[in-house]
């Protein structure tokens, strides 16, 4: 009965832990969109970079000093957003690590309270044997004083009928004598 108990217990305790909506991983979710629209955002801009490195304006198809100039521009634009993704994905990664770190206390949590019902439940089985033993000691004592009361009232109504019947034959010789 107490593996059935405890059975119960460990499932109820985990049942509500995973019926309790994750609002981390709505975050987590979120983040993850936001870095994959960063790196399509990227990926743009790098297809413009290599575009603009393919141009060629200047006098017999050299590239002038605009060309480069914007083809840097696009490039620092990128270092730009390459940062940005570092700097999202740092936050993505901590959202994953508080993820674990909940799972985490929550499991220890589970344990501790597991343990805690142990203990509770033994302490009260403890108690209820220690109340059986006291009522089993209880129930002797009642037994036994019964069979002293019911010894007790035996001798002492012998003992009145006893005086009775001695009474009447003091009474009865007293008669007697006096008669004589």
């Amino acid at each position: 009965m107490k593996k059935y108990f405890l059975l119960i217990i460990t499932c109820l305790a985990c049942g509500s832990i995973y019926a309790q909506p994750n609002t981390d991983s709505l975050a987590y979710q979120n983040q993850r969109q936001k870095i994959n629209a960063m790196l399509a955002a990227r990926s743009a801009k790098f297809d413009q970079y290599d575009a603009s490195l393919s141009k060629h304006t200047g006098i017999f198809g050299m590239q002038t000093k605009k060309d480069i100039r914007r083809s840097n521009d696009i490039l620092m634009d990128i270092v730009k957003t390459d940062n940005d993704i570092l700097k999202q994905t740092k936050v993505l990664l901590t959202f994953k690590n508080n993820q674990l770190d909940s799972r985490v206390f929550q499991q220890q949590t589970i344990q501790t309270k597991v343990h805690e019902t142990e203990s509770n439940v033994l302490a009260y089985m403890n108690t209820i044997n220690k109340l059986r033993d006291q009522n089993d000691k209880l129930q002797a004592g009642i037994k036994n004083a019964e069979k002293g009361q019911s010894t007790m009232e035996f001798w002492l109504i012998a003992v009145i009928f006893l005086f009775i019947i001695t009474s009447i034959l003091f009474v009865l010789s007293k008669k007697r004598a006096i008669k004589m």
